[in-house]
């Protein structure tokens, strides 16, 4: 049986106890679908106590894209909205604009955001589009079946690259925050991961904080979350983190790739201009603020 919200609280608080854990608000008690050792269930719980505690559960819009993150409209109990495979970062840009006091967050994969949707991706961060991305890199397909995706690693071994991926015929893997720090609308890109409990606190500052960005209007914000997908690796869940910690992480180094603010700019748009000052037709741009 499914407790309600704030049940767990309530009936402690009459027995004059205090609740040390219990499930967010924010993310809805339904039994979850993910396979075990997934931690796609860590992370979205991370998000919900982000709106929790920040208040902003009836404020916020989330969108989700094709992939295992299309579930995102069982979990969370803000308003969600489902997109076309590849299309987050453009619906999630729809509705920033026509409601720009609400939060707007898309939560991909990395076949969804690197593959087919990165058009999308380059292009609202190059934008500077006022949203929040929870980016899930787990180096595989993961609902569709264990395919090769952009983030595979050199020689990992999947559905469609049975001797391993072959980076002279399928390229390289994409390291999506090194990338993106390129661009001059993203406001802030940090890369995080799950697997220990101060990992897993890290990660929950990194959500909060582009959620922060995003209402105080710094421009375009990113978090990437290194995942496992024991399923599709064909281990057990303990396998799967010790993969990825030996395997995964050196080729994807946890950190922060771009921060404006911690840089000294008010946000992504004052940074561009900053770094444009050598050209007269960007400087009086920015001066006049237009």
């Amino acid at each position: 049986m499914q407790t309600e919200p704030n049940t767990i609280a309530a009936e402690a608080a009459a027995r004059g106890m205090k609740v040390a854990f219990s499930r967010p608000d924010s993310l809805r008690p339904v039994v979850t679908n993910f396979c075990p050792g997934c931690t796609h269930g860590i992370i979205q719980r991370l998000v919900a106590e982000c709106m929790d505690e920040m208040g902003i559960e009836g404020t916020t819009v989330g969108v989700a894209p094709v992939g295992c993150s299309v579930m995102c409209y069982d979990f969370f109990g803000c308003d969600m909205i489902e997109a076309s495979h590849g299309r987050a970062p453009a619906v999630a840009t729809a509705v920033k604009r026509v409601h720009p006091g609400n939060m707007v967050f898309a939560y991909q994969g990395d076949g969804d955001l690197a593959s087919i949707g990165m058009a999308e991706t380059i292009h609202a961060a190059t934008r500077g589009e006022n949203i929040t991305i929870v980016f899930i890199n787990n180096a595989i397909y993961g609902m569709t079946g264990g395919q090769m995706a952009p983030t595979s690693l050199p020689h990992q071994v999947t559905q469609t690259s049975p001797y391993g991926r072959d980076a002279q015929t399928a390229g390289y893997p994409i390291r999506v925050c090194e990338l993106l720090s390129t661009l001059d609308g993203v406001a802030y890109l940090e890369r995080v991961c799950a697997d220990s409990p101060k990992n897993v606190r890290k990660a929950k500052k990194a959500i909060r904080k582009a959620f922060q960005y995003q209402q105080e209007k710094r421009g375009y914000t990113l978090v990437e979350v290194v995942a496992t997908c024991p399923t599709n690796w064909g281990m057990d869940p303990t396998q799967a983190i010790g993969w990825m910690q030996e395997n995964m992480l050196p080729y994807y180094p946890l950190g922060v790739y771009k921060d404006v603010v911690a840089d000294g700019f008010e946000n992504a748009a004052e940074a561009a201009f900053a770094r444009a000052e050598g050209c007269p037709m960007v400087a009086d741009y920015g001066k006049d603020g237009e």
